[in-house]
């Protein structure tokens, strides 16, 4: 499968455990949804998957990846440290070029 660089690199940053290259995908005043959670701006995001990643180790696989103009549907094998591990997970990306203004993470 072939993914775009920048979903490439954000999966690279999460499997990297770097919470600061994860944020930097995300646009200066993105949201993120998780968990019904809801996080706004990079530096929110970065604590929200800084704090994620030191409770749950998360790794990413991809396993499909979708887009439609600025839309994309990202489908991961998410493992770790937490029940169930590995869940199949679906990441509802909104693109600003190639910065990510907009996720939703659902099952």
């Amino acid at each position: 499968m072939k993914l775009p660089e920048n979903i490439t690199g954000f999966i690279k940053a999460q499997n990297d455990l770097d919470s600061t290259a994860f944020a930097n995908y995300f646009t200066e005043h993105a949201t993120v949804s998780d968990e019904g959670s809801s996080y706004s701006g990079r530096k929110e995001i970065e604590g929200w998957i800084q704090e994620a990643t030191e409770k749950y180790n998360m790794q990413l696989t991809p396993i499909d990846y979708i887009q439609t103009g600025s839309k994309g549907k990202l489908t991961l094998e998410v493992s770790g440290r937490f029940l169930g591990s590995p869940l199949v997970m679906k990441y509802h990306l909104e693109l600003d070029a190639s910065l990510i203004c907009s996720l939703q993470i659902t099952d």
